[in-house]
């Protein structure tokens, strides 16, 4: 029902906004003189304000056209590598064939109410040194029940599978929540001295160890039992959808909780776009309008995943504490022999610093030489994976460990 009500909600509020259109669009054409005065200006910047609030639940497009590579504007186009109902493994290839001559790396965004697109900006740094692969988790909504359930099991088969497709010499780029995931991937990739296994592993901002420095997101998942969180927080796709009947976190609760951990940021953040909407400050704005476009972007999570994560990872930590399983096999991850580079931000509320460093105390097999830790300073949750500090200083670190990381043959000691 609730979801339901969210779609009537929804559907009212599009109608209301489309009819300030031609209102709208009148205030537009006045001549210049009158445009400018406070009260149009202001009458403006507030539609378009009100406009920017709308969640909306398609994809948006990556956008990554381009790269400066070796110096040299050069074109890019996605390639589709495989598809399953819940998954695309898509490629970010360069026009001029030197991807190929690349390390291989696969960005693997979380599962967690926004689509992949996210991470376009992880992307778009990446590409100018490597040929990037991402996996673009689709949205439930639209997955019909017909293919069954998706749970964690599901999602790590995924990235194996991926890996396997990708071929030998990969290395994965975790952002934020497939931390364990990823571990566990490689875990049992080594376990069968698969070839395909991560060269390098490098964890950004993930919650590999929740007791450790407990966040306000860990507090909560320990504070719930898992029935309940299955009778509140999951709701089934309405009927006008392709997943009509499937049991899903909505997307729209998602974001909905990311906003109340820190609803001033967002107040904020929407103060300000009206102010500088006003004065005429159209780059801070754009600036503004792009990141509330993406953020607002909102996917349902598969009911079985957003449970399974919550239990396995947030509140039973079956990874640290050595019961962990896939498919019903063990997970060992101090098997592991892949280059293990952990990045935490200092000001992360979502993942707070040493969630993501607790990998080390697990991965022992991994010798000194081939580990590294960063804590970031001055960066939040979304700053470890976007954004100017990371541009300057977090990414020259990656591309380093990148080139340095190289997986022994299988069997080697």
């Amino acid at each position: 029902m609730l979801y339901e009500a969210y779609e009537l909600r929804r559907t009212a509020l599009d109608l209301w906004i489309e009819g300030l259109e031609v209102p709208v669009a009148g205030l537009r054409c006045l001549p210049a003189s009158l445009r400018a005065s406070y009260g149009v200006r202001a009458a403006l910047a507030a539609a378009d304000v009100v406009g920017a609030l709308r969640l909306t639940h398609d994809r948006p497009d990556f956008g990554v056209r381009s790269v400066m590579s070796g110096g040299v504007d050069v074109d890019v186009h996605e390639e589709l590598v495989a598809r399953t109902p819940f998954a695309s493994l898509i490629r970010f290839a360069k026009a001029d064939g030197s991807s190929r001559a690349q390390p291989k790396v696969l960005i693997v965004p979380g599962l967690a109410g926004h689509f992949a697109t996210l991470v376009r900006a992880t992307v778009s740094t990446m590409l100018a040194d490597h040929d990037v692969y991402v996996a673009d988790w689709h949205n439930a909504r639209d997955v019909p029940a017909s293919a069954g359930p998706f749970g964690l099991d599901d999602y790590i088969a995924h990235l194996v599978d991926f890996l396997r497709e990708m071929g030998p010499g990969t290395h994965v780029l975790s952002v934020c929540q497939p931390a364990v995931a990823c571990l566990v991937a490689a875990s049992v990739m080594t376990q069968d001295g698969d070839p395909a296994r991560p060269s390098s592993l490098m964890l950004l901002a993930g919650p590999v160890d929740t007791t450790v420095n407990p966040s306000r997101i860990s507090r909560f998942a320990q504070r719930q039992s898992i029935p309940m969180l299955g009778r509140t927080m999951l709701h089934d796709v309405p009927r006008q959808f392709a997943g009509a009947g499937r049991r899903v976190y909505p997307g729209f609760a998602q974001v909905s909780g990311f906003m109340a951990m820190d609803p001033r940021r967002h107040v904020d953040a929407f103060r300000g776009l009206f102010r500088d909407l006003t004065r005429g400050d159209a780059e801070q704005a754009q600036k503004t309008l792009d990141f509330y476009r993406e953020y607002f972007a909102v996917l349902d999570i598969a009911g079985e995943f957003y449970l399974e994560t919550a239990q396995r990872i947030f509140q039973d930590n079956d990874l640290p504490q050595g019961r962990f399983t896939w498919r019903g096999r063990a997970v060992d991850p101090s098997l592991i022999d892949s280059a293990l580079f952990t990045i935490e931000g200092a000001l992360d509320e979502m993942c707070t610093p040493g969630q993501t460093h607790a990998a080390h105390a697990l991965c022992t097999g991994i010798p000194p030489g081939r580990r590294r830790h960063l804590l970031q300073e001055g960066v939040g949750h979304y700053g470890v994976f976007a954004g100017s500090t990371f541009e300057r200083e977090i990414y020259p670190q990656i591309r380093d460990f990148v080139a340095e990381a190289a997986l022994p043959p299988a069997g080697e000691d």
